[in-house]
């Protein structure tokens, strides 16, 4: 793995953070992740890119897990300390070019963060953002998208734009049936999902997941 210098974090709820890093001319396309983890450490987890593709630094989303390692040791990093870098992989959303065609993004948590780097990236202008999370709180930066195209879900509490998990939503919604779905986040939300989206006529083909812990 590679050496970056941390340039800050910054707390967006309770529990989630963003740390901000250097980017030493790493290319990647958005969508993409990194593998993270602190200097002298060897554990280490992967992060969705965060930061656009034409951001002089990079970004991760970071959700502090209750029992976890990696996350808590993120957490208490300060400006000068060293993470070590290994990617970028994966190729979630390699195929989403800037035209008209729409697409459906769905994210429970901090499985927000691919789209975060796909929107920033890019002049979309055909696209819906479905996010799910507990509560209000959990609305990461949702100011940097376009009005009227990030739906807030909040399942515990009446503070969103929708009460209910976004399988709720999306069952209630009427969608092209050459939508491009992107789907990130927890399992249990890709699987309920996919069935709906299957159920309302989307090709399989036309569905695109990534699991996000």
């Amino acid at each position: 793995m590679n050496s970056y210098k941390v340039h800050h974090v910054r707390m967006l709820s309770p529990t989630a953070f963003i740390v901000r890093f250097d980017r030493k001319h790493l290319q990647f396309t958005p969508g993409q992740y990194v593998s993270v983890g602190v200097e002298n450490d060897q554990q280490a987890r992967e992060y969705s890119i965060y930061s656009a593709v034409d951001d002089p630094y990079l970004e991760i989303l970071v959700k502090e897990v209750e029992n976890g390692i990696v996350s808590k040791r993120l957490r208490k990093l300060k400006a000068g300390d060293i993470l070590r870098v290994n990617g970028p992989m994966g190729s979630f959303a390699n195929n989403i070019s800037d035209d008209s065609s729409f697409r459906l993004f769905v994210a429970s948590g901090s499985g927000i963060s691919p789209f975060h780097s796909i929107v920033k990236s890019g002049q979309l202008a055909n696209y819906q953002l479905v996010h799910g999370v507990k509560s209000k709180v959990d609305a990461y930066e949702s100011s940097a998208y376009s009005s009227g195209k990030y739906v807030l879900c909040t399942s515990r509490e009446n503070s969103g734009d929708f009460n209910g998990r976004v399988s709720d939503y999306l069952r209630k919604q009427q969608l092209p049936q050459d939508t491009q779905a992107y789907l990130c986040g927890n399992c249990d939300m890709i699987f309920e999902v996919y069935d709906i989206l299957t159920d309302k006529g989307i090709s399989v083909e036309n569905i695109h997941s990534e699991v996000y812990f």
